[in-house]
């Protein structure tokens, strides 16, 4: 199996969390099922060969370029054959400036890239199928964002003020009220539930929880000694029954089962 990580360059700094690409992670006739939670973050997946079948109708993957907004619950990915892909991780502000349309419509959505990009989806994948290594791919794919950027302007009004609201929940690990959000962000309360909405494309409550679950999960990342009740209160929970509610929506799992069977892993603070 090969595996690739990298930054993006500095001018895509501000949109784009990272890039990674896997190769030929499945043994021949092998099966693996991979259930996805969500991790507030939004891709776009360019898939070389065989594609993972989802467990939700919504999350299908038809085509080889799909991209996937926030997610509000967990699915299963079954995994087989010869799996090779290329992703692209944005921060959770980003999405809407590069695609034009409010973030909200992908929400639990895997959308086609073709559905948005008819006139250019070809060439893209066609120049990604031939690139020779990882870093040709992100070359490739940071000259068609970079193009997009320039663009599609219609959330440019939200987007500073809505990153700012971003970096305070990061800050707090989800743990700061939607009212001192918005006034951070100079909105008033339905004003900044709209915006942040349509440009994160999730509910400024969801998105809370999201990250209040992320941060579960990674600090029993970096202190696998803490024990359910230290989480609890750690990451914000009113009690033992308000987490394992979110970790049940959100991954189909109580908090013991989730760290006895997943690695201890979140995608957003990690």
């Amino acid at each position: 199996m090969e595996y690739h990580i990298s930054k993006p360059s500095l001018f895509l700094n501000t949109f784009v969390k990272q890039y990674w690409a896997i190769e030929n992670c499945m043994p021949q006739g092998g099966e693996h099922i991979q259930r996805i939670i969500p991790n507030g973050l939004s891709e776009l997946i360019f898939y070389f060969s065989d594609k993972p079948v989802s467990t939700n109708k919504n999350t299908q993957i038809s085509e080889q370029t799909v991209v996937t907004g926030q997610l509000s619950k967990h699915y299963d990915l079954k995994v087989t054959g010869d799996l090779s892909m290329f992703s692209i991780v944005f921060h959770p502000f980003a999405l809407s400036a590069f695609l034009g349309i409010p973030s909200s419509e992908l929400l639990n959505q895997a959308l086609p890239l073709r559905y948005l990009f008819k006139d250019s989806i070809n060439e893209l994948e066609d120049n990604l199928t031939m690139a020779k290594s990882f870093y040709q791919r992100i070359n490739i794919i940071e000259t068609f964002l970079q193009n997009l950027i320039s663009k599609k302007s219609k959330y440019q009004f939200y987007l500073s003020r809505i990153k700012h609201s971003v970096q305070l929940i990061n800050q707090t690990k989800g743990m700061v009220s939607i009212d001192k959000l918005a006034d951070e962000a100079c909105f008033g309360r339905k004003q900044f539930e709209r915006a942040f909405l349509e440009t994160v494309g999730i509910s400024p409550k969801q998105f809370l929880k999201v990250i209040r679950f992320q941060n579960a999960i990674h600090e029993k990342a970096i202190s696998n000694q803490l024990n359910i009740t230290d989480l609890t209160y750690k990451c914000g929970y009113y009690d033992q029954s308000h987490m394992t509610n979110d970790f049940q929506k959100f991954s189909g799992l109580s908090p013991k089962k989730f760290f006895d069977e997943c690695q201890a892993y979140s995608d957003y603070f990690q």
